[in-house]
């Protein structure tokens, strides 16, 4: 009996402590040195940021590893983010994902079609490192409010 009441504690604790992980976000970026100051920055931020180099990596991770959040190039090998975003957005499974599309394509058609295919936001490069952690602070927030 007494094992019974030391144990109910910290199961107690350790559901309430579930929620406190910090929370997963993809990053897919073909140029390195922007993959790893985006990383950095997330990181930083207190953000667990696991990266791809291409787009098909990319759609790997999210399967693989049910990321809160993903960060996408548009302009990348293999397939390209406009590509990954639809499928992610064509599957119930990770359909609720939240998408951030980054690119250097600042036309407001580009933008559109970002929208089209499902990017929740859009952030045109060069960015502010400031301005991408905004961002997705609001991403993960509004997923967060959605899902209560």
């Amino acid at each position: 009996m007494a094992a019974a009441l030391h144990t109910l504690p910290y199961a107690a604790v350790a559901d309430w402590t579930a929620g406190l992980t910090e929370p997963t976000i993809v990053v897919a970026e073909d140029d390195e040195s922007i993959r790893d100051l985006i990383a950095g920055k997330l990181e930083g931020a207190g953000f667990r940021a696991i990266t791809a180099g291409d787009g098909s990596t990319a759609l790997d991770l999210v399967h693989t590893v049910h990321p809160d959040m993903v960060i996408l190039d548009v302009a990348m090998p293999v397939l390209d983010g406009l590509s990954v975003c639809y499928e992610l957005h064509s599957s119930a499974l990770t359909a609720q994902i939240p998408v951030l599309m980054l690119s250097g394509r600042d036309r407001q058609v580009d933008i559109d079609l970002g929208r089209t295919v499902g990017a929740d936001d859009y952030l045109v490069k060069p960015f502010s490192p400031p301005e991408l952690l905004a961002r997705v602070r609001s991403l993960l927030y509004r997923g967060e409010a959605l899902a209560a």
